[in-house]
């Protein structure tokens, strides 16, 4: 079984008055006894079924956007595992669950694990105030939610976002990973740290 399992789920993302069909990459990491889940979102169904009998050591949710949380709670429910998030993340995340905290919080260098595999939490803020992406070095691997994917930063033109942080973000603490540092973005495909290095550098010369 490989260390890392994706599904594609679907539904809808809504900020600002606005709302948009979207499709997301759910993250599985871990082994045939435990999984730890990385922004299970949508369809929780489909998410528990991928799961099976194995425990969830926990779900971790690199932001707090509606299309990346809504289906947080209902999972952690139903596994017994708690739901980790940084806390600049509160005031996305009371918009779509106004009634239910995170278990945990999530700090900068912080490392979880799950079947043996070791996680490292980079704060990235930028697409909102308290994103993460969660690198696992043994696995050449980052999880990047919505702060890098295949062509570019995130998304920095809704509340709670910022163009400047998020540029800050990638270059401290993306563009220092290995160059071959798979990019396992929130949505759309893989890339990686060396393939989008130099459009990085142009998006921080434009930034700065």
């Amino acid at each position: 079984m490989s260390p890392i399992e994706h599904l594609v789920t679907s539904g809808t993302f809504s900020l600002d008055g606005g709302t948009w069909e979207v499709e997301n990459n759910v993250w599985l990491v871990g082994d045939e006894r435990e999984v730890m889940l990385i922004d299970p979102a949508h369809d929780a169904e489909a998410v528990a079924k991928q799961v099976g009998d194995r425990r969830v050591t926990a779900i971790v949710c690199t932001h707090a956007h509606d299309d990346h949380v809504n289906q947080a709670p209902s999972l952690a429910d139903r596994f017994g595992a708690p739901i980790l998030m940084h806390p600049d993340e509160a005031p996305l995340w009371n918009l779509t669950h106004p009634d239910r905290l995170p278990d945990k919080e999530l700090e900068h260098g912080q490392v979880l694990s799950a079947g043996g595999i070791e996680l490292r939490v980079l704060l990235t803020p930028g697409h909102s105030p308290g994103s993460v992406c969660l690198y696992v070095p043994e696995l050449r691997t980052v999880f990047s939610g919505d702060t890098l994917f295949r062509g570019g930063p995130g998304a920095t033109g809704r509340s709670y976002s910022d163009f400047d942080k998020i540029i800050e973000s990638i270059r401290d603490n993306l563009l220092s990973l290995p160059a071959d540092t798979e990019v396992r973005p929130g949505h759309g495909e893989s890339t990686s740290i060396g393939v989008e290095a130099s459009d990085l550098h142009e998006w921080i010369r434009r930034g700065y």
